[in-house]
């Protein structure tokens, strides 16, 4: 059995048809197994790509928009839509109501990686908040930020499920808004793998089983699901890692066959050429590459 290595950027329900393509097992009936980890400042993915360490990663359209702009070429093009919406939700402490108007005056730790926070602006600006009247408290990464709410910083929290979730679970907060649902559909995430590899025999297994996943993502009910992926989550209770992967399915995150599509592709470049993360609109064809088929 051939052995691939897969890289992601977190862990998440939010990513769960990758989590089914190996658990679900999807890549064993092709013929194939994976090793798996998540990226950090030891292990890269744009070098390990080019080195042929990783064959997969877990990545988004958007990290090539600026290294386009610059006129850099990176090692990896973008070959399949994982998420076409984004993944983050909000969950609040507190007296009063809770919904987008109410962080208008509260303060929020929010994810500042680039995306996230250009997703999470443009929500405000769709949900009619001034963002003048948010705090936002950049903790760190996502570790950070969850010890930092739950060590009682911010009113509100910003991360991705089903970490809110268990926040609800466990009495510290509600879960009361979707950046996703605020922002629509978007090529959000992505995977990336190197043009060699992708015109691999093994690319094209591996798209096979991924397309799978997606079906068994976007159809199977919630409770099989979490079963199959609840090893990636040691610290979340069942329930609610259950109620993530039911609100991404019902959001529609995973309505789509793993195409890259210009039109999802054009409204996340228009989302960061209004953020003023890039200035200059990177081609399409330079930065998705088809599906193996």
């Amino acid at each position: 059995m051939e052995t691939l290595h897969i890289r992601f950027l977190r862990y998440s329900a939010f990513y769960s048809p990758l989590l089914l393509t190996m658990s679900g097992g999807h890549l064993a009936a092709e013929g194939l197994a994976a090793t798996f980890d998540i990226a950090g400042p030891d292990r890269p993915i744009p070098s390990a790509i080019a080195s042929g360490e990783v064959q997969v990663a877990q990545s988004a359209p958007a990290v090539s928009f600026a290294p386009w702009e610059r006129g850099e070429k990176l090692p990896f093009r973008h070959f399949a839509l994982l998420n076409s919406r984004d993944g983050f939700f909000l969950a609040g402490r507190g007296a009063g109501p809770l919904d987008w108007k109410s962080l208008e005056g509260r303060s929020a730790v929010i994810d500042h990686f680039f995306q996230p926070l250009a997703m999470f602006r443009q929500a405000l600006a769709n949900r009619g908040v001034d963002p003048a009247k948010v705090t936002l408290i950049d903790a760190g990464d996502v570790a950070a930020i969850e010890k930092a709410y739950r060590a009682g910083q911010g009113d509100v929290v910003h991360m991705q499920g089903p970490t809110p979730q268990q926040i609800e679970h466990e009495g510290l907060g509600t879960v009361f808004a979707s950046v996703g649902e605020a922002v629509g559909p978007v090529a959000f995430s992505s995977l990336c793998a190197s043009p060699a590899w992708l015109a691999t025999d093994q690319a094209r297994a591996f798209s096979r089983a991924f397309r799978n996943a997606l079906v068994q993502a976007r159809t199977a009910p919630a409770e099989e699901l979490a079963a199959l992926v609840a090893g990636f989550f040691p610290a979340i209770d069942r329930a609610p890692l259950v109620t993530a992967i039911a609100a991404y399915q019902a959001m529609g995150t995973w309505d789509h066959d793993a195409t890259i599509t210009p039109d999802l592709y054009e409204r996340a470049v228009d989302l960061f050429l209004g953020s003023g993360d890039v200035t200059v609109r990177p081609a399409f064809a330079d930065i998705v590459e088809s599906l193996p088929c």
